[in-house]
């Protein structure tokens, strides 16, 4: 993938002309001062941003415009509106580089042909997203695309992650889902991904690799992120969790579960989202998510931490104290560096880990479709013994 570079900067100078005497020099001592002054933590934030954009894992504004559109209501993404936490204003002003736009049906959705058919909704719906923002956003399907959408201005819009029950029981669905753009899928929810994978579910990772699609084991049982771990060969992803040792919630993921994320090079993208990161009942606050961030990092390793906003949430959902909307992230970037974080960590943090799980995975992938053939194996016949 192309590395981004900052463009160049010129700079005109203009001499006074007709002046008998030279200009006053001001005072050594000052002007050392003043070109030594080193910039404040706000200020190197939003400097790293501006070439290391974020890369956010999980935006569920899909779903939320969904549920409007049923009611009525509709949603200005380019003008911005003050009913939803995500508005290109309070993007540009977050320094966002690329989007995961979840299309993650409802939990009660049991139904898998409704699954199916509100995952085609949502994936229509974001397409026009995209198309209503020509000048703001750029449907990406590989890493490619992440750097191409950022030298153009645009932030680099995904598919996903989608229900691992839309896809239902079946590797055909899965594929379509990839040619309709959708490049990560969620297990948690799919029966055959429930306590551990069934042996259907292992074929659904491999082809999984075999596509290019991004495993995302955000809501997975613990036994089903091992399973999934040990069959992967590419990189596996938590789009929207946290530490789980931290906050003992079942989004999180376990200190063992991070280590092993760590060994497969995967990502978790460290949530923003209250329930995720609260501590001994107390509301959270952008300390707290520093302190998830760190958490991982330690577990997992530096290259396998990302973030995770986990907005497109209404302006009344609960919310992270300094975390409100899209426009906050340079305020956790602040408090990074201000716990020692260096250029190189916060732009790995902010776009280079993701964009390598992204990378990986396609490279994978390729060299999967040269060895394997598009897998033809129902739930029937690899999972009958189990059922």
């Amino acid at each position: 993938m192309a590395d981004l570079r900052d463009d160049p900067h010129g700079t005109d100078s203009t001499s006074s002309v007709g002046d008998l005497d030279a200009p006053p020099q001001p005072p050594a001592a000052e002007a050392t001062a003043t070109a030594t002054a080193p910039m404040s933590s706000a200020e190197r934030a939003d400097s790293l941003l501006a070439s290391h954009p974020v890369i956010d894992g999980h935006n569920s504004l899909a779903p939320t415009l969904l549920r409007r559109r049923a009611a009525g209501h509709s949603h200005d993404l380019e003008q911005g509106e003050n009913f939803l936490d995500t508005d290109m204003p309070r993007i540009r002003a977050g320094a966002l580089g690329a989007q995961f736009w979840s299309l993650q049906v409802a939990g009660d959705t049991d139904d898998e042909g409704r699954a199916v058919s509100t995952t085609l909704e949502l994936i229509d719906l974001v397409r026009d997203l995209i198309a209503s923002c020509p000048d703001s956003l750029r449907l990406a399907l590989g890493a490619g695309d992440l750097a191409d959408a950022r030298h153009c201005g645009r932030v680099a819009s995904f598919l996903g992650p989608v229900s691992g029950r839309a896809i239902g029981d079946s590797l055909a669905t899965l594929r379509a889902f990839h040619f309709l753009g959708v490049r990560v899928l969620a297990l948690a929810g799919a029966r055959w991904a429930d306590k551990g994978l069934t042996r259907f579910g292992q074929e659904a990772v491999r082809e999984m690799n075999r596509l290019g699609v991004v495993a995302d084991l955000s809501g997975a049982s613990d036994e089903t992120a091992r399973d999934t771990l040990a069959v992967t060969r590419a990189p596996a992803m938590f789009s929207h969790s946290a530490a789980g040792a931290l906050t003992a919630d079942p989004g999180n993921a376990p200190d063992e579960i991070l280590a092993l994320l760590g060994a497969n090079g995967g990502v978790c993208m460290v949530s923003f989202a209250p329930a995720l990161t609260s501590r001994d009942g107390r509301a959270p606050d952008v300390c707290a998510v520093a302190d998830h961030v760190e958490r991982v990092r330690d577990l997992a390793g530096p290259a396998c931490v990302g973030l995770s906003g986990t907005y497109g949430r209404e302006v009344d959902a609960p919310r992270t104290a300094g975390l409100e909307d899209t426009s906050c992230y340079p305020r956790l970037i602040a408090e990074l560096l201000d716990r020692g974080w260096d250029d190189t960590a916060i732009t790995d943090l902010t776009w280079g880990n993701a964009a390598r799980v992204l990378r990986d995975t396609e490279f994978l992938a390729r060299a999967a479709q040269g060895r394997r053939s598009a897998s033809t194996a129902t739930i029937a016949e690899l999972d009958d013994s189990r059922r």
